[in-house]
């Protein structure tokens, strides 16, 4: 049961955060602030598989245009490791650059900050996956749940000449981010058409996109329990029950997180596959990490909470 108390205390200290930042928080619960939820907090972390390489650009007169304040944001060049793959340019949250209003928006919509936070080792890893699995994803239409930064989507709207993707998240301030990178990088699309969307995976009217996406894309959102029940319900309505359609998930095990959510997409109808060793560069990088040269880049490393699985879902 140790895992379980973890991931409530994990839970706990996102709400905590919100609170704090709060005017006129109330008064927070001794209990609350235990080392245990400051230490089990997501494993937000900078460092990274680095599959995707990538570098910071200083582009204060880019930022002007945007109308975004370079005090808090940077541009951050991704470079495709393919012959002839466009360059992509993602305006991001600058580390440590947390507004009142961040958590302000969190507490009105239910959810929680992380997708503000950095591009998280998953989602390089799905942006990874996607660009060598890049054939399977032509001609089909692509929704990514609880994006962030989105790496994956726009990889996937940029080499795969897929017919259509959709970068979607729950947080209104991540969606305007998703926005502004597919207006910046238009160009990067060729034929694919690219949108924005907020979708909150507890929302009832989804008529609009149910029924519809060949493949759906997510990384590591399986972490927040509450939010399972929820997130099964979206995939089973959001895929296409006329032709073969999936979706592909990469998500550390983070305790039992991920072993609950499988059990709740199994009793929503859901067919599940698992595999561990799915990709010969990411498990290169997993080995280094836990034995190798490259432990201490990342010290912090775990199997568990650090390493994303490869998840199949079908109906």
């Amino acid at each position: 049961m140790e895992t379980r108390t973890n991931e409530k205390a994990s839970s706990l200290r996102w709400k905590i955060l919100r609170q704090s930042l709060l005017s006129n928080p109330s008064p927070p619960n001794p209990d609350d602030q235990s080392q245990l939820s400051i230490k089990r907090i997501s494993r937000r972390t900078s460092h990274g598989f680095n599959l995707i390489p990538s570098h910071v650009i200083d582009d204060e007169h880019s930022s002007n245009q945007c109308n975004v304040s370079s005090t808090k944001d940077a541009r951050v060049c991704y470079t495709l490791p393919i012959p002839g793959a466009p360059q992509l340019f993602l305006r991001q949250r600058l580390d440590n650059h947390a507004d009142l209003s961040d958590f302000q928006t969190c507490n009105k919509y239910n959810i929680d900050n992380t997708g503000l936070v950095c591009n998280w080792p998953s989602e390089d890893v799905l942006a990874h996956y996607c660009l060598t699995h890049r054939d399977i994803f032509r001609s089909k239409k692509v929704i990514e749940l609880g994006s962030g930064y989105g790496l994956a989507g726009f990889v996937i709207a940029s080499v795969t000449e897929a017919s259509e993707v959709v970068i979607s998240d729950g947080n209104p301030l991540v969606v305007d981010y998703t926005q502004g990178n597919i207006e910046a990088n238009s160009g990067a699309f060729g034929n694919t058409a690219v949108k924005s969307m907020m979708l909150h995976w507890n929302q009832e009217d989804i008529s609009s996109v149910a029924d519809n996406f060949d493949i759906i894309v997510a990384s590591d959102c399986t972490f927040f329990k509450d939010f399972h029940r929820d997130l099964a319900r979206i995939v089973k309505h959001l895929l296409s029950k006329t032709k073969s359609s999936e979706a592909i998930f990469l998500s550390p095990k983070r305790g039992n997180s991920l072993d609950l959510f499988l059990e709740v997409a199994e009793e929503n109808g859901l067919h599940i596959s698992v595999t561990e060793n799915y990709d010969k560069e990411v498990w290169k990088c997993h080995e280094g990490f836990l034995n190798g040269a490259d432990r201490d880049s990342w010290p912090s490393y775990e199997t568990g909470h650090s390493y994303p699985l490869l998840i199949r879902i079908t109906l």
